[in-house]
């Protein structure tokens, strides 16, 4: 699966907001959005002309790189919320909330979802204590989230349990010890960390 391999800050730097790409040291004064607070690149600093659709392709693009998701697979999403009832952008973000990885550092047992993502495809995540290293998987209500037995003791988990400081999302219930998460409910269809209008991605995409 192709990846992005520069530097995470440049893409926060890019949407000019916290996409919280390196997990709780975005809270940091080491922050690049807190110290450089205009885009990459030699022309970053000059004014650039805000048309609607810049803004639409900008929201887009800050939801693709919260989650990790290229390009092909988040138009897959969007086409699976338009079939869903309810509100379209709503449904999006749900979809892109409810995937494996997400669950995973959303518990606090990752600092990021990128590593949340290493972890899962490693093969040190459950879900029902069956192994699972997907990291699209798309959770379900009732289904018990869980670190295998023998990746339990790894200083991952202890670094990524003693720094969390995220707020916990209500729709999971998170056993520490156990190192353990519910899915009590399906995921809100808004974004906790990163505000992402989720209107604007459907405006886009209705083009």
């Amino acid at each position: 699966m192709a990846r992005h391999t520069g530097s995470v800050c440049k893409q926060c730097r890019r949407e000019r907001t916290k996409l919280f790409l390196k997990g709780d040291r975005c809270l940091t004064d080491r922050c690049s959005v807190e110290r450089r607070t205009y885009p990459p690149g030699e022309h970053g600093r000059r004014r650039v002309k805000e048309t609607d659709y810049l803004m639409q392709l900008r929201e887009k693009q800050k939801a693709r790189r919260v989650y990790g998701v290229l390009e092909k697979q988040f138009r897959a999403y969007y086409r699976q919320a338009i079939r869903e009832k309810g509100r379209t952008g709503e449904n999006l973000i749900r979809i892109l909330e409810s995937r494996l990885d997400n669950v995973v550092y959303r518990s606090g047992f990752a600092v990021s979802r990128k590593q949340a993502r290493q972890l899962v495809s490693h093969g040190h995540i459950t879900v029902n204590e069956k192994k699972v290293d997907i990291a699209s998987y798309q959770v379900k209500p009732g289904e018990v989230i869980g670190v295998k037995a023998r990746s339990r003791e790894s200083a991952v988990f202890k670094a990524a349990l003693e720094s969390f400081q995220r707020e916990q999302v209500p729709w999971l219930e998170v056993d520490r010890k156990k190192l353990t998460a519910t899915v009590v409910e399906r995921p809100a269809g808004t974004s906790i960390d990163v505000p992402i209008r989720d209107e604007m991605i459907v405006e886009l995409y209705s083009r």
